[in-house]
């Protein structure tokens, strides 16, 4: 990407910092502080998270219960609040970083704090109180109640004639799988010239709620960047499209790894009252600019990958044919119906089917595999595209020939090496709340065993019920495997997303091809006669040794 476009945005973004009167005593652990976004140069505003107030507000936590804005008597009198942002005229390439007394600090004054109503009805819908979602970043108590509200200051210092509002773009035609890039400062004003404004990339996971109000983006993000700017690139230039609410989530005990994003659209919609009574006109969306930025970028989830209900269990599958589908042995169970949903897609809604096991591999089996055969054929089914090397700098091209037994037409060689961007697609996370996610990272490794690979690791985040989702080339869009597992460390309990493992589709292509000549799900069984090298590497240990801690 351009030098020019990433110093933009971090010219764009600043730290907020809130403390009490000097004669006052400080809350615990104050300052207070965040990121922010410069919205505006004339006048001079800049936007942030709201639960950096949470310390000072008048009513304590039952304030953010308020179905209106807050002002600033609503909060302690004699506040200092500070906006740190980069110097002046750092476009530089590879401009180094500076001390932080060269750094540019403005008084601000507090606008109102402003709900946004849209962003908490999506929250309510897609996180369910049942399985125990926390979010980080939130002040005070980490109240959750805090998260859909976000502060309007105003900052004279910044104020520059003529200097206009932020490029920005809406959320509405966001795709799952469209880059993105976040700008924030880990942990706020702490150490502001090591941290101020530094950049992730990432893909859009999901979206939810009216006009994609809510975001969910793989881009890293530390606590200290909520109230920062997420960007849309574009050869024009980076479009402001969301804000940081929260900067990670975890499912019970379960790290998610995900960021949580709200529209800039729908906070200025929420904030229109408030930037009228101030006098404050905000510039619309020029249409045409929105679609020249959002042409072409995302893909949609592939029409393939499915939710796998199971009783009380639930995980993802890959569609492989009209009525076939492939999953993970630990997903389902062999005598309990199986409910299969496939995401909406152009024409027609959702689709559920029945679906019955017809193979699963054994206890021991070092590939976790199950075989499912749908009641009913999917509709306008277009079956994938499977990889059949993934040997550094050797070519998959030619003709494919798919599950389905339908030939494609040739394609150009391509390269499936260790290193390659590549999207996990699944149903982990959210579940069936949002459809499935998109996450983004590399084929990190392929673990290759007499010659032939066995196992693929990635650098995407991997949760819980992305079990049998595909593993796709970024570039080509190729099936290059089914997700297995992520890690955990048994000795500590903590659970690593973003290293996890694959089995290569090009173990399933031969058993595959004989059940779809045959039908006869003995075809499958060689999965169980894997050998003592295969077992080790899925087993994380090399023998001789004590068991694996992963």
């Amino acid at each position: 990407r351009p030098t020019a476009s990433t110093m933009a945005e971090e010219q764009a973004c600043c730290v907020v910092s809130v403390s009490g009167p000097p004669e006052a005593p400080q809350p615990p652990a104050g300052p207070w502080s965040c990121s922010g976004v410069v919205l505006s140069r004339d006048p001079g505003l800049v936007l942030c998270q709201g639960a950096v107030f949470a310390p000072f507000l008048r009513d304590g936590p039952d304030a953010w219960a308020q179905p209106h804005a807050l002002m600033p008597n609503a909060l302690q009198p004699g506040l200092c609040i500070l906006v740190l942002q980069p110097p002046a005229g750092t476009h530089a390439p590879a401009a180094p970083r500076t001390p932080s007394g060269s750094l540019q600090q403005h008084d601000a004054q507090l606008l109102a704090l402003v709900p946004c109503r849209t962003f908490q009805k999506a929250l309510a819908q897609a996180f369910s109180q049942a399985d125990q979602w926390r979010f980080s970043g939130e002040a005070a108590e980490d109240n959750p109640r805090a998260l859909h509200w976000f502060a309007w200051l105003r900052v004279p210092g910044l104020h520059t004639p003529g200097g206009g509002w932020m490029a920005r773009a809406s959320t509405g035609s966001l795709r799952k799988g469209e880059g993105l890039v976040a700008c924030g400062s880990p942990f706020g004003a702490l150490c502001p010239d090591l941290f101020l404004n530094t950049l992730s990339q990432g893909v859009v996971s999901n979206l939810a709620g009216e006009e994609n109000v809510l975001i969910l983006t793989d881009a890293r993000c530390l606590p200290g960047t909520e109230g920062g700017g997420v960007f849309l690139p574009s050869p024009a230039g980076s479009r402001l499209v969301a804000i940081i609410a929260a900067s990670f989530c975890w499912k019970g005990a379960e790290w998610i790894g995900l960021t949580l994003l709200c529209s800039i659209t729908a906070i200025l919609h929420s904030s229109a009252g408030v930037l009228d009574d101030a006098r404050v006109a905000v510039p619309p969306v020029p249409p045409g600019q929105v679609v020249a930025v959002q042409a072409g970028a995302g893909q949609d989830p592939p029409g393939w990958a499915a939710l796998v209900e199971c009783g009380a269990t639930w995980g993802s599958g890959v569609l492989l044919g009209p009525q076939l589908l492939v999953t993970c042995r630990h997903v389902v169970e062999a005598r309990v119906p199986l409910r299969v949903t496939l995401a909406p897609s152009p024409g027609w809604g959702a689709t559920v089917l029945a679906g019955h096991v017809v193979f699963t591999t054994e206890e021991l089996s070092p590939f976790d595999v199950a075989v499912v055969a749908l009641e009913d054929s999917v509709p306008g089914f277009v079956p994938p595209c499977p990889a059949d090397t993934f040997y550094p700098g050797k070519k998959c091209g030619g003709d494919v020939r798919c599950w389905s037994g339908v030939e494609h037409h040739p394609l150009a060689p391509t390269f499936c090496p260790s290193g390659e961007e590549v999207h996990v697609v699944g149903f982990g996370a959210l579940g069936r709340a949002c459809g499935p996610s998109v996450t983004a990272g590399v084929l990190s490794a392929v673990v290759v065993v007499a010659g032939r690979p066995v196992m693929l690791q990635t650098t995407c985040a991997v949760h819980r019920g992305s079990s049998g989702g595909p593993l796709l080339s970024a570039r080509t869009g190729r099936l290059l495997g089914i997700v297995a597992s992520n890690t955990r460390d048994t000795s500590m309990g903590a659970t690593y997303p973003h290293l996890n493992f694959c089995i290569p589709v090009t173990i399933l292509q031969s058993p595959l091809a004989r059940y779809c000549r045959t039908g006869d799900p003995s075809a499958f069984t060689g999965l169980n006669r894997a050998g003592k090298g295969v077992c080790a590497a899925w087993r994380l240990q090399r023998p001789p040794g004590p068991p694996s801690k992963l």
